[in-house]
């Protein structure tokens, strides 16, 4: 037999739900923005006491209303907010698998597809994504079986708001960890995101790529040409990002490949630079921002990566030497040639093998120059001397590979098995 105390609680509970059945929607906005103020950071048992052990009553009833109307924007923020209350709430996985058995997992996807809807709608639905992610493994698992790898990627693309892409990166960053069965399908996802035309989206699948690529292990293939291009971007937080990245990529199997790419990116190709030469306005005072300028800012980000003391030498069997120079020749894009020069001069100053072709190659006049000041050369030199960088035949490769023969000629000298001591 229930006592006074405990029949008030009840009748307080069936009142309470019976004004929300029949209220409308203003007054249910009433209503959520009252349970929104007097229930933030109370724990499931608090909840409980509030709602006589009935709030699992009120969490249906949200859910429901949600589902009739998510796609009007009807009280969105406030729903979604009221929800994440009963989900946040501490012991709260009761609420959790009540909200996820009407299709919770569904709704928050197809929310973030919504053009209508509000960015700070989407906002609060990545947070209630990432409060499912945090639960478990399974659940994690919940949200990549519902295609959510692709809803959450396609939306941190298209995300106008820099604080939203963030909450979408946590998301992320959590759907990798701890998730043998799809942490494949999420490093995809984000290798699919670098060619999107959001930076900070870019930025942030950069940041998260290296997360990722440590706990998958194995590369995908598409993922050097995928990064190399990113290298075109003029956002230098997003050209950081990815150098940070290729530097990681050079101890994984796709190595050869990235050197490779990286080395023929010091030379563009005739095909780029003829088919984008700038068109000539009828104002020649007018300063053209060119069209070949993202390839130049490709070169210029491949000089920078190239300065990685781990992968010289290999380099060095790709030409680099001679690539490097050739960079340094191009009078349209002085950084590529500030920083071609830099990454040069360590060259020069580690191996006396290229400092030996260098100087041959350049003339004692402009290897004075470069030896004096590599990161100012581009300022000094003229016409002439860019015109001898471009067209250089620099070939540090036969040096190396015929130093290569003579070591081991003389260690077979020392170590033939056919001589032997009498």
């Amino acid at each position: 037999m229930t006592s006074i105390k405990e029949q008030a609680a009840i009748s307080r509970l069936l009142s309470f739900l019976q004004d929300w059945d029949n209220a409308g929607k203003v007054a249910r906005s009433h209503i959520l923005s009252n349970f929104i103020e007097t229930n933030q950071g109370k724990t499931a048992p608090e909840l409980e006491q509030e709602f006589s052990q009935g709030a699992s009553l009120f969490l249906v009833r949200l859910t429901t209303w949600l589902r009739l109307t998510y796609m009007t924007g009807l009280c969105l923020n406030k729903l979604l907010k009221s929800i994440g209350i009963f989900l946040s709430a501490v012991s709260s996985n009761r609420y959790l698998i009540e909200f996820l058995e009407v299709g919770g997992v569904l709704t928050l996807l197809e929310i973030l597809g919504l053009e209508k809807t509000t960015e700070e709608d989407k906002k609060e639905s990545i947070k209630l994504l990432q409060l499912i992610a945090n639960s478990g493994r399974k659940y994690k698992e919940l949200i990549c079986e519902s295609y959510g790898v692709r809803s959450i990627a396609e939306f941190l693309a298209k995300s106008k708001s820099e604080e939203t892409q963030e909450e979408v990166q946590v998301l992320l960053d959590s759907l990798v960890h701890g998730n043998p069965k799809y942490q494949n399908q999420v490093y995809k996802g984000l290798i699919a995101l670098l060619p999107c035309a959001s930076p900070k989206a870019q930025q942030l699948s950069l940041q998260t790529l290296k997360t990722a690529q440590s706990i998958v292990g194995v590369t995908h293939p598409s993922i050097v040409d995928c990064v190399l291009q990113v290298l075109r971007t003029m956002h230098l937080e997003v050209q950081y990002e990815a150098i940070q990245l290729i530097k990681d990529l050079v101890n994984y199997d796709v190595r050869p490949a990235l050197l490779k790419g990286l080395v023929a990116l010091l030379i563009p190709s005739v095909k780029e630079t003829t088919k984008l030469e700038p068109k000539i306005l009828n104002d020649a005072s007018v300063l053209q921002i060119t069209a070949q300028l993202p390839v130049f800012l490709q070169q210029a980000a491949a000089a920078k990566a190239i300065g990685n003391v781990s992968i010289a030498e290999e380099l060095l069997h790709l030409r680099v030497v001679h690539s490097l120079m050739a960079a340094m020749g191009n009078t349209d894009h002085c950084n590529s040639q500030r920083l071609a020069s830099l990454t040069l001069e360590y060259y020069v100053q580690m191996f006396p093998v290229v400092e030996e072709h260098v100087r041959r190659s350049m003339g004692e006049e402009l290897y004075k120059l470069f030896i004096s000041n590599a990161e100012d050369l581009y300022l000094k030199i003229d016409s002439i001397q860019a015109d001898i960088l471009a067209a250089n035949k620099v070939n540090v490769t036969k040096a190396l590979d015929i130093s290569s023969d003579i070591s081991s000629s003389n260690m077979s000298f020392f170590f033939d098995p056919s001589e032997h001591d009498d």
